[in-house]
């Protein structure tokens, strides 16, 4: 995990529309990178509507949203189109940028463990720190949480 006041690590990036994003794109704005499981899966299609939903919101002020989890363009591309999501959803096939961030853990269900990403929000300030960290995120309510600490900036 980035601890606040840390550098947030670079990345470059493709969304759903395979538009590449770099962090360095984002400087003088502060950026909420959210880090999030699988698409389409009940957890991640709340919390990706709430930030849709909020987005004009992060907008007024100045901030941007990525929502970042490990499968690829295609299937970023779907899960966008299905819930009208109007911010980019990052492809993380291969999940370097998840385990650059800290977020790709061991978890396990019914006894099985496995490699996954926990849920995860890093706010990153105009400077590209770290401002704020929230662990093991859970969903209802938090974009507004976010957007709180974005006003606080």
């Amino acid at each position: 995990m980035i601890e606040i006041g840390k550098k947030a690590p670079a990345f470059n990036l493709k969304d759903q529309d395979e538009t590449a994003h770099r962090l360095s794109n984002y400087a003088g704005q502060p950026v909420v990178l959210y880090f999030y499981p699988k698409d389409d899966t009940s957890g991640c299609t709340k919390q990706a509507c709430e930030f849709r939903d909020d987005l004009p919101k992060f907008k007024r002020n100045e901030t941007v949203v990525l929502g970042v989890s490990p499968q690829d363009v295609k299937s970023k591309a779907k899960f966008a189109d299905k819930h009208d999501l109007n911010f980019p959803v990052l492809a993380d096939d291969g999940s370097k940028v998840c385990e650059k961030y800290g977020v790709w853990q061991e978890k396990s269900m019914y006894g099985k463990k496995y490699m996954g990403v926990v849920r995860t929000t890093y706010l990153i300030g105009a400077d590209g720190k770290v401002k704020q960290r929230w662990d093991k995120v859970k969903v209802a309510g938090h974009a507004e949480e976010v957007l709180k600490a974005v006003k606080e900036l």
